[in-house]
């Protein structure tokens, strides 16, 4: 006679872990909020610190590409030493970098300064969705947290434009950091008070060794691939790479020795934990390339003050949100992988409506095309998010949102480097200088869309009427043809998503090891 024993069921969530979940709504917020108004933000601050094309691409760049760096060690410092410590920690250095890039007198002071805000806000990504995984153990409320985790962080990139287009109304372009400051205040009085302290008390110590490995890996390629996006397949950027790659070799055969690894590769194993992974990142390069041009229109080539242009980014954010929140119900009828394929099809879409639009009358047009490409990237966020995170035992939480944090910052990223880049060519072979134009200005109309409007305020108006006629035809040229081959990547992602994951339910399987009691990971604390 056999005895068959039910699984634990897993306990639910209270009211104190749905306060908690709004506690942990705020760094997201924040983290969308800083990248969103820094958008709107560039041409107020090309006027006044005067970089060069290439300070402007790191001004926009360095945030990201040292979250991306640094978010696996974060992740694993965080299961370490408590997530919630880690995630009180880093409040009060991205309020203390905060300060630093608002105050910013030189465009290499601003560089740095974001550089380090990277690297404080990296401490606050993986935590907050670590401790999600852990407060919310039923699939059913962990998925509702973490689509709502996802509208969060795309409820920033809405209000971001809306906020920060009314300080740059009032103020100047350093305030849109201040934001911050708040922000993480609140977070520093709550945390204590709403989120319990989790950890893995099997983690053992932290391997430095590792670490300068990680950096050494991931920084020199995203280095090297920028480069090439800027100037094409030269030696030394190839040589760059490859130096990353080497390093990474090391980094891996490293992780696979040691009895407690910076990132346990073991994660991989899970196909949908690596098929999710790789979907996130496709899909975000495309909308932290196209968002970067979109911005760019609606100020440089509308005329829209700050305010309205951050206005007419609200629908789309609004779209995603709404997909986000529907996206778990809909995987109760349909598989996963139709569910985010779907999605990345109406995503191509709107992407080629916004290789029609028109420098003279298009903004019905972009805005149209910009909300149905951000409908259809609301699932990949909510659902791939929640998949990556169950994928993992609960002891491995942060590393698995860190690597989750890790692969859609370094999309954002380098979908910036490589469209911008990309637009930036695109525009210089096409703009035309119109004659009479002085030199120095004329170079300066070559160079970009954000400095041929402020050169062209120093000309006659005939003349500079002109130059921004022919600019902003240029600067549109290159949007078209981003658009088109965003439309292309976002369509080869929507196939691998159907491929990869049409045997994923909505909720990943357990993994080897999850079955491991919960209380040994949690230490709880009021």
């Amino acid at each position: 006679m056999s005895t068959h024993v039910s699984p634990a069921v897993p306990a639910k969530a209270g009211t104190r872990e749905w306060l908690g979940l709004a506690v942990l709504a705020l760094p997201t917020l924040l983290l969308a909020l800083d990248q969103s108004v820094l958008f709107l933000a560039l041409p107020h601050l090309a006027e006044s610190l005067e970089p060069t094309g290439t300070q402007t691409l790191w001004i926009m760049d360095i945030y990201g590409f040292m979250i991306a760096g640094f978010l696996v060690t974060m992740g694993t410092l965080g299961d370490r030493i408590g997530r919630r410590r880690l995630l009180l920690i880093g409040a009060a250095f991205v309020g203390a970098t905060s300060l630093l890039a608002a105050y910013s007198t030189s465009p290499e002071m601003l560089i740095a300064g974001r550089a380090l805000l990277g690297v404080a806000a990296a401490t606050l990504m993986p935590s907050t969705l670590a401790l999600i995984s852990n407060m919310f153990q039923d699939p059913g409320q962990r998925g509702r947290a973490i689509a709502v985790w996802a509208s969060c962080f795309m409820g920033g990139t809405a209000l971001g434009p809306m906020i920060g287009g009314v300080m740059l109304d009032y103020f100047w372009w350093g305030s849109v950091f201040l934001l911050g400051v708040p922000v993480m205040i609140i977070l520093l009085i709550a945390g204590p008070v709403l989120l319990p302290e989790y950890r893995d008390p099997h983690s053992g110590r932290l391997d430095l060794f590792s670490v300068a490995l990680s950096l050494a890996t991931i920084l020199p390629i995203i280095f090297g691939l920028k480069e090439i996006a800027r100037y094409g397949w030269e030696p030394l950027s190839l040589l760059v790479i490859a130096a990353g790659v080497a390093v990474g070799v090391v980094f891996v055969r490293r992780q696979t020795r040691l009895e407690h690894p910076l990132l346990d590769l073991r994660l991989f194993r899970s196909g949908a934990f690596t098929s999710s992974l790789i979907v996130l990142m496709l899909a975000m390069a495309t909308m932290g390339g196209s968002y970067l041009f979109i911005t760019g229109f609606l100020q440089m080539v509308e005329g829209l003050s700050p305010t309205a242009a951050g206005l007419w980014m609200v629908p789309s954010a609004l779209a995603s949100i709404v997909a986000a929140m529907i996206a778990p119900s809909l995987t109760k009828r349909l598989p996963m992988g139709v569910v985010i394929g779907g999605g990345l099809a109406l995503t191509t879409v709107g992407y080629l409506l916004v290789a029609f639009v028109d420098p003279v009358g298009g903004l019905p047009l972009l805005v149209t095309g910009f909300v149905i490409a951000f409908f259809g990237t609301g699932p990949i966020g909510a659902l791939g998010t929640n998949l990556v995170v169950s994928s993992a035992p609960p002891e491995k939480g942060g590393s698995a949102a860190s690597m989750s944090e890790t692969s859609g910052e370094f999309g954002v990223s380098l979908g910036v480097a490589a469209f911008g880049s990309l637009g930036a060519a695109l525009y210089r072979d096409d703009v035309t200088v119109p004659q009479g134009v002085p030199a120095e200005t004329a170079e300066a109309v070559r160079g970009g869309l954000e400095g041929a409007v402020v050169a062209a305020q120093g000309l006659p108006e005939d003349l500079r009427d002109q130059v921004l006629t022919a600019a902003r035809d240029a600067y549109t040229s290159g949007l078209n043809v981003v658009g088109v081959v965003c439309a292309s990547l976002i369509a080869v992602t929507a196939v691998l998503a159907v491929t990869l994951l049409r045997k994923v339910g909505a909720t990943a399987p357990p993994q080897e090891g999850q079955a491991r009691d919960r209380e040994e990971s949690l230490t709880a604390g009021p």
